[in-house]
């Protein structure tokens, strides 16, 4: 399991030290959503060129223009982008089309996504299936128990990421599960010694 770590709601220059924090010790860096309206795609390339070991998630969260945005977002040096899975299908496949052309990867954000919205867009097997609570509504209250059901009811998608509340705690419990990595926000980006608590969260994680 890899870590993902989500960086919002700061300054760009924060933003900007922060990645240079992270760099190395998280597998990924996310740019959050409301830092990318905050400054732009374009603005952030500053950001993305710093980087030299960990990958960059841009958390677009494309909805439509599929084509146009994830472009946009890999020209900017992005190495993973989201699509919403409430997007239509001809939007998904859109941004497939382009994250294979950009030797990219699109993660599907599955918020508020019903079920049988999760089966029409199940079969991008080089997709990551983002399960995401959302900050306005309740965090996932058992990580672990979720992603079960999940795979229980969705055996073709392999490649699973978990965001919303993610703490220590959570670590032993997603283990089980084989999923593809784990994203954590404020647990990691609020405390006192960034550092030291990404190295925390790296040692439970298995490898």
């Amino acid at each position: 399991m890899k870590l993902q770590v989500a960086i919002d709601r700061v300054s760009l220059e924060k933003a900007e030290n922060l990645v240079k924090t992270f760099d190395g010790l998280a597998d990924i860096i996310e740019i959050g959503t409301s830092l990318i309206k905050d400054y732009g795609l374009l603005k952030l390339k500053d950001i993305t060129s710093q980087k030299s070991k960990s990958q960059m998630l841009g958390d677009i969260k494309t909805s439509d223009e599929g084509a146009y945005e994830f472009k946009q977002g890999f020209k900017q040096g992005f190495d993973i982008l989201t699509v919403m899975g409430s997007a239509s299908l001809g939007t998904i496949e859109k941004c497939h089309e382009v994250s294979e052309q950009y030797n990219g990867t699109m993660m599907i954000d599955l918020l508020e996504c019903s079920d049988e919205k999760i089966k029409e867009i199940s079969h991008f097997s080089s997709a990551i299936y983002c399960i995401h609570s959302s900050i306005d509504k309740e965090k996932l209250a058992n990580p672990g128990e979720t992603v079960k059901r999940f795979k229980e009811q969705f055996p073709s998608i392999k490649r699973i990421a978990v965001a919303g509340g993610i703490t220590l705690d959570s670590i032993p419990e997603l283990n089980k599960y084989n999923i593809e990595l784990v994203i954590v926000g404020s647990a990691i980006t609020s405390a006192d010694d960034k550092v030291e608590k990404v190295k925390e969260f790296k040692g439970v994680i298995d490898k």
